[in-house]
């Protein structure tokens, strides 16, 4: 067994950043679902089909689940899968440096996720060049 990952996010974006996970590692290794909310999506009917996903991909380890935008509607439907949930945990601020780190550690615990998925999206933003602000 191992976690589940759902990604929640605007329109494509998700389905993008999967892609670009797979092409860099060459395979997805974890059980993971993708869920786009376009511009005119109804919260509810997005919330019932991530609750779907969510129970889908539960083997007995849990839920990772990742969203792009803080207080944006896919973050806000994230966060009501894993309120008062022991084995969901949600981080927002999705982005590939986050997604790889999560994919390079498959058979750790939730938690261990939630820790790599946090380090990576920080580490993963930085100045490359050009003159300090």
């Amino acid at each position: 067994m191992s976690v589940g990952l759902l990604i929640v996010t605007h329109d494509g974006l998700g389905a993008v950043l999967l892609d670009s996970a797979r092409q860099a590692l060459g395979r997805c290794p974890l059980r993971t679902e993708v869920l786009g909310a376009g511009a005119e999506c109804d919260p509810e009917d997005l919330y019932r089909r991530a609750t779907g996903l969510c129970s889908a991909l539960d083997d007995g380890d849990g839920v990772l689940v990742l969203t792009d935008l803080y207080g944006a509607t896919p973050s806000n439907v994230a966060e009501r899968l894993v309120d008062s949930r022991q084995d969901r945990r949600l981080v927002a601020g999705l982005n590939l440096p986050m997604l790889i780190r999560v994919f390079n550690y498959p058979d750790m615990g939730l938690e261990g996720l939630v820790a790599k998925a946090l380090s990576a999206g920080r580490d993963g933003v930085l100045q490359v060049a050009g003159a300090a602000a």
